[in-house]
């Protein structure tokens, strides 16, 4: 028996065009993969109130330290001495000091020292660190046991009194303090780094790059470092509130810049003597301390767990 077979033309002969009146075919979505990473983006974060509130508090900082003139007018070095130990009012939203300095417009204008501190030390604990950590576990050999004997020695000293033997050996300054905190942290950067190139360098993407005569540099820009840069930033982000903590209290014990200058720490540490009748000089600074390192926390924490596991 013959069996007939009814084709579309269209399909028969894809070149050939459609006849008049046919519908044509429906045009591609443009980029569907962002339309979906933008939807989960946002109700990632409307779900998560806390977490949007905490992005709200590191923006309004980051502005701060950049643009400080868009939260206050006020000097923060001159004071009006007819208006000290004024409390919290509209005038002052952060009350007065014993000089009658705006102790809103000091924290304000010390959030740029204060954070560019942090910054510092976060960078100076990320390069040094990582390439430690990097070097280590992509040679191997008794270079990885010299260094981690290395790394072992600064974990066993607490990284505030390393900090404060460093800070001490340096001299003083917002400078010198950053980079003593930096390099106290360099030992938990030198752990992870190494961790995840030992992780990535098994890898069997790696090998094939290997076997097929690929350079050691080109193995480990192209494959290595990508791979494993994740978890270190993640540090990164979680050590900024450590850092900003190890900087504040440093200033504290009179390490950072010299007065008048208003980092947070010395604001702190200049409001301690007028506890009894001025409270606001040390808890509305201390508030926002507190208020920029548990932000900083909650926004590392989203991005080390929370949103792995929502992708």
């Amino acid at each position: 028996m013959s069996r007939s077979f009814v084709e579309d033309p269209a399909e028969a002969a894809p070149g050939l065009a459609r006849p008049v009146g046919a519908s044509p075919d429906p045009a591609p979505d443009p980029a569907p993969g962002r339309r979906v990473d933008v939807r989960r983006t946002l109700r990632f974060l409307v779900l998560r109130p806390g977490l949007l509130l905490s992005v709200v508090v590191l923006v309004l900082v980051a502005a701060a330290s950049f643009r400080p003139g868009l939260f206050t007018s006020r000097d923060p070095l001159e004071g009006v001495p007819t208006q000290n130990f004024r409390g919290p009012s509209g005038a002052h939203w952060f009350g007065t000091d014993e000089l009658g300095r705006d102790v809103f417009a000091r924290v304000v204008h010390g959030a740029q020292l204060s954070l560019k501190a942090t910054l510092i030390a976060v960078l100076v604990a990320f390069v040094v660190g990582g390439l430690l950590g990097v070097v280590a576990g992509f040679v191997g050999r008794w270079v990885d046991d010299v260094l981690m004997r290395f790394v072992d020695v600064l974990l066993s000293i607490p990284a505030l009194f390393l900090s404060l033997a460093l800070v001490t050996a340096l001299g003083y300054g917002t400078v010198k303090v950053a980079v003593a905190v930096g390099i106290a942290s360099v030992a938990s950067f030198a752990r992870v780094a190494r961790a995840e190139v030992l992780r990535v360098r098994q890898a069997v993407f790696v090998e094939a790059a290997r076997s097929c005569g690929s350079r050691w540099y080109s193995v480990l820009g192209r494959h290595v470092l990508p791979n494993a840069a994740g978890p270190v930033i993640v540090l990164a982000t979680l050590d900024l509130g450590a850092s900003i903590l190890a900087v504040s209290a440093l200033s504290f014990l009179g390490y950072g810049a010299p007065p008048p200058a208003p980092e947070w720490g010395t604001l702190i540490s200049e409001g301690r003597n007028y506890l009894a009748n001025a409270w606001w000089l040390t808890a509305l600074p201390g508030l926002a301390i507190a208020a920029t390192v548990l932000a900083t926390n909650r926004v590392a924490r989203a991005l080390d767990g929370e949103w792995s596991r929502q992708r």
